[in-house]
């Protein structure tokens, strides 16, 4: 089994799994196909002692999901509007970022403060205030992902979300990466990023009322400076609890994420969980792991990125088999006799 925990992240049409120094994608093509790519991690931080420190590596690990992640979303629609040869550069990608963490901000934590100051912000006790903040920020959260849940788009996208969830529980149980022992596991996971969300909202909620009442600039600057700090402890915590998870204390203090994932992941479809695998196998691949034994191939082609001539980049599939930012994963087989798979040895 592999030494590094996995993550993962749903697509349009696809699964991105994050290994311990490569990414690898695998895509539902239009024309029924899987395609896949892989690339490096290099950020610049990866790698070095200072990404690994604690309240460091989490901050890491969020910019390289979101910068990463973002790129292979736009990309995955590309893929899935049968584009397949549009490239975006990193400065698009940077100003997508911007404007959807402005807009993120700006609703998810000023326009609370903004609304509960209105409200209640004549009350003498702050603490009414924090908390009138902190349930409004708790309902715009669940609000907005209620509301999305009921596009179909977006449906689909859960679903390849719990697809990702149910693969990374397989290779942490030891099991092969078959479509029948992937489909027994529950799509919600102790480490996604919606549980990270729902551990910084709620971290949030502390830190603001530890602020406590100050002048609107000290309110509003708190806000944003804190971010990164609530961020990088979330991301800790989210680490200690999947660490400690059958203490019943801990489970009963995350629980409210499980809880959260059962709208932000939804049963896949067999299709779906074997573009989950692909992409987990040339996850594996790409760290140098070895594939679970009893894992089966399924058919794959290699993406064409950027201009007809050019290929994604490339690692070999000789043997080809760990927000939410947080999943962690290991490796197991695919389903016989559906049109992905295809006659060959065991994989090792």
């Amino acid at each position: 089994m592999p030494k590094y925990t996995y993550g993962g992240q749903a697509l349009i049409e696809g699964v991105l799994m994050r290994g311990r120094d490569a990414i690898a994608v695998a895509l539902r093509h239009p024309d029924g196909s899987i395609v896949w790519a892989t690339e490096r991690l290099d950020s610049g931080f990866h790698g070095s002692r200072t990404s690994r420190l604690p309240f460091v590596r989490g901050l890491v690990v969020l910019y390289e999901t979101l910068i990463v992640g973002t790129r292979w979303l736009v990309r995955s629609a590309s893929v899935a509007a049968s584009g397949e040869g549009i490239e975006i550069g990193r400065g698009a990608i940077a100003l997508m970022l911007g404007i959807t963490l402005t807009i993120g901000i700006g609703v998810f934590f000023l326009v609370p403060l903004l609304f509960a100051s209105a409200t209640v912000g004549n009350v003498q006790n702050g603490l009414v205030q924090h908390l009138v903040e902190g349930l409004i920020r708790v309902g715009l959260f669940m609000g907005y992902l209620v509301l999305i849940s009921f596009a179909p788009d977006i449906r689909r996208v859960f679903q390849y979300h719990g697809a990702e969830h149910m693969t990374i529980h397989a290779l942490e149980a030891g099991d092969p990466l078959t479509t029948d022992e992937v489909r027994k596991y529950p799509t919600a996971h102790q480490r996604c990023g919606t549980e990270f969300l729902v551990v910084v909202i709620a971290l949030s909620i502390v830190a603001f009322a530890l602020v406590g009442k100050q002048s609107a600039i000290v309110m509003v600057g708190s806000r944003i400076v804190l971010i990164p700090v609530i961020a990088s402890v979330g991301y800790e915590i989210l680490r200690a609890g999947a660490r400690y998870r059958r203490n019943r204390l801990v489970h009963a203090i995350l629980l409210p994420g499980l809880w959260v994932q059962m709208i932000t992941t939804k049963r896949p479809t067999d299709d779906m969980i074997r573009v989950a695998i692909v992409s987990m196998e040339e996850a594996l691949v790409a760290d140098g792991e070895a594939v679970p034994a009893g894992s089966e191939p399924i058919r794959r082609e290699p993406m064409v990125l950027g201009t007809p001539a050019a290929a994604a980049p490339q690692v070999a599939t000789a043997a080809i088999p760990g927000a939410t930012m947080a999943d962690e994963v290991q490796a197991g087989p695919t389903v016989g006799g559906s049109e992905d798979t295809i006659e060959a040895p065991p994989l090792s």
